[in-house]
């Protein structure tokens, strides 16, 4: 939203956009309708299109970058930080934790199998989140590479979308079956995988 709010103001779009991601993730983004939305939050048609004057695509957007938002904060400052062995078993921790506390309440599993197809911007946000994400693992790699920790010829960028395409096939099997030991050992075998 281009225009600046106040705390009131910004605080009630805040809660406008976290309502509208439970519904999601509860009925699916095209079911959820902006009546569903306005009955969650406790908001008028008036203020809903106050805030998102273009309507449910502008409201999708706002809750792509949430979702987005949300599954790169959760894994900080661990993400951030993977300088050492015991750094990536951390993160590794972080991650697995994580999805073990959000259960079917996973925003990675919202943006992309709801958001990330309904509209171009989402699928903009979508793929931002991939490619940040895939890039902090890459860095990673790379500081891991420079104290002499993994093989110079590993190629980060490459690896970092295998650990990560890992960690989603694990969340997705998570999501279908409420088993975690896909997740885990995606991301066991991928971390030891840099160390051959």
């Amino acid at each position: 939203m281009e225009r600046s709010l106040t705390s009131k103001g910004a605080a009630t779009r805040q809660r406008i956009i976290e309502g509208a991601a439970v519904e999601i993730r509860e009925r699916g983004a095209v079911a959820t309708t902006l009546d569903d939305v306005r009955a969650r939050t406790g908001t008028s048609k008036g203020q809903l299109f106050h805030y998102f004057p273009d309507g449910k695509d502008e409201l999708l957007l706002a809750v792509a970058r949430h979702e987005s938002e949300r599954v790169i904060t959760d894994q900080q400052p661990q993400l951030g930080d993977l300088t050492s062995w015991p750094a990536w078993w951390a993160w590794r921790d972080r991650v697995v934790a994580r999805y073990l506390a959000r259960g079917t309440e996973c925003p990675l599993n919202s943006l992309m199998s709801q958001l990330g197809r309904g509209t171009p911007g989402a699928r903009a946000v979508t793929t931002e989140l991939i490619d940040q994400w895939q890039r902090e693992i890459a860095n990673g790699i790379r500081h891991m590479q420079g104290i002499g920790e993994i093989d110079p010829a590993l190629e980060p960028d490459r690896s970092a979308a295998a650990l990560l395409a890992g960690i989603q096939g694990g969340v997705a099997v998570m999501l279908a079956t409420g088993r975690i030991e896909h997740l885990e050992a995606a991301l066991d075998v991928g971390i030891e995988g840099l160390k051959r």
